[in-house]
């Protein structure tokens, strides 16, 4: 296996485990063992989880909460929650630009593809990215527990209907199907008999969490071999105790932070290191970046960023800040993420799929966009308002009015150029370009120096830098990861 320079593992590293780093943080890290700096990665320089809140049941009028609304009312909660959930989209984008602990926010959008949910509640959608966040590189089960009790989440998977001889099946599908087990390693009567222990999970009115008990199945139940008076804790408790739950996070996992393409061999070992940690996450993802084969050349550079990468990268490389924040939302739009607007209850399947004609093109043009304040001249596709709406197809079309008024509009951005080129003070002229090249790509020899310099403005160093800089970041190569 060839050697990588300490730059260019440490550019790999910046990325998988965050939204990549300024050349002076690179630097930084390349004069430190790799032990030091994944410890560093894994602890932040700040352990509390900062909230994105935007709002409290106080913010919210009080005749959400009462049945027979009028239709004014119905709008005035539907227009709360519509501007909640653009501002907590906002609110995450910043955190995870501003952050301290990049693979903590990393990890965060990982679990929210990998428990995708939809709901038009803004407190919903705020309870549970709390709990993402604050336990995103903790206990899996944990994590599961918490998720699967969100009102959020028995919401948009119907468990609200799953009652003592009517049961509902989707919860119980979803969470062995897309939560633990994957598709093929259980039984459809496994799924109806998990059904019936999940009767009862509901929530009440102020969102918490409420075991309903006569709603509930108490009788004998036959799940994954094992036999029992179980209920939804027992259930999630028998999910996590199979092998098959460790191996199928850790593949996710996996193909997320490694390679599109799963290795069974490397996936088993990790796999099995989960398990007996008993569902570790930092442990698991020690593991992967202390390992000598992440920093194999095969996997560095060869991972599409998603849209909230790309933006995010952008962002945390030269500061900047926009007239109206709320463009970010019109290029995940346009790129095809929008954060609390999964596709399907599969999440996004990230890869290759961020990809088409279109989006490439756009894509490259994003750093001029930005840097030159140019219009956005793309009408954003409109969201479906199929998944999980409830019905409430009016605020789908809310959001998607409001993307297409941003239609045509110049993008207004502030740019600190200031700290980024003070990273590049130290190194002479002749070898700028190289340089730029080397903090922006992962892979920097596939730069052409000629090329770059063709369109450079030569007025002053600083003109030089810019340009440079933004060239780069509009090459394709500056799309992978």
């Amino acid at each position: 296996m060839a050697l990588l320079s300490p730059q260019i593992q440490m550019q790999h590293l910046a990325w998988r485990a965050g939204f990549g780093e300024p050349l002076t943080v690179i630097n930084d890290w390349s004069d430190k063992r790799l032990k030091v700096v994944v410890n560093q990665i894994l602890i932040g320089r700040r352990n509390r989880t900062p909230d994105v809140n935007v709002m409290s049941d106080a913010d919210m009028p009080d005749f959400q909460k009462l049945k027979g609304m009028t239709p004014e009312e119905k709008k005035a909660v539907q227009q709360k929650n519509v501007q909640g959930i653009k501002d907590l989209n906002l609110s995450w984008m910043k955190e995870m630009t501003n952050t301290e602990h990049p693979l903590r926010e990393k990890m965060s959008l990982f679990w929210h593809g990998h428990f995708a949910c939809r709901t038009q509640n803004v407190l919903y959608n705020q309870q549970l990215l709390g709990v993402i966040r604050e336990n995103a590189l903790g206990n899996f089960g944990d994590l599961l527990s918490e998720v699967s009790k969100s009102p959020a989440m028995l919401q948009f998977l119907n468990n609200q209907q799953n009652k003592k001889q009517h049961p509902n099946e989707n919860f119980a599908r979803e969470v062995m199907e897309l939560f633990t087990l994957g598709r093929g390693n259980y039984t459809e009567t496994d799924v109806k008999e998990a059904a019936r222990a999940f009767t009862g999970w509901s929530f009440d009115d102020n969102g918490e969490f409420k075991f309903r008990d006569k709603l509930h199945d108490d009788g004998e139940k036959r799940i994954l071999g094992k036999q029992g008076n179980y209920n939804g804790d027992d259930v999630l408790k028998i999910l996590l105790d199979q092998r098959q739950c460790a191996k199928f996070i850790t593949t996710k996992i996996y193909r997320f932070f490694v390679d599109d393409n799963p290795d069974d061999e490397k996936i088993n070992q990790l796999a099995e290191k989960f398990y007996h940690s008993g569902y570790d996450i930092k442990s698991l993802m020690r593991e992967i970046f202390m390992s000598d084969w992440f920093y194999d050349p095969k996997y560095v550079g060869n991972r599409i960023k998603s849209p909230v990468e790309l933006l995010v990268g952008i962002r945390r490389t030269v500061p900047m800040t926009f007239d109206e924040e709320a463009t970010m939302l019109v290029f995940q739009r346009i790129l095809g993420q929008v954060l609390f607007y999964p596709p399907n209850v599969a999440g996004w399947p990230g890869g290759r799929n961020w990809i088409d004609s279109s989006s490439l093109m756009f894509r490259l043009r994003v750093p001029q966009i930005i840097f030159y304040s140019q219009a956005l001249n793309i009408q954003p596709k409109e969201i479906t308002p199929e998944m999980g709406d409830g019905g409430n197809y009016k605020m789908t079309l809310q959001i998607n009015d409001f993307l297409k008024k941003q239609y045509a509009k110049k993008i207004n951005a502030h740019i600190d150029w200031d700290p980024y080129i003070k990273g590049f003070e130290q190194v002479p002229r002749e070898a700028l370009a190289e340089s730029i090249a080397g903090s922006l790509l992962v892979k920097p020899g596939n730069a052409n120096k000629q090329l770059l310099e063709k369109y450079a403005d030569m007025s002053n160093r600083d003109a030089y830098i810019k340009t440079v800089s933004i060239d780069v970041m509009s090459m394709p190569e500056y799309q992978l990861c």
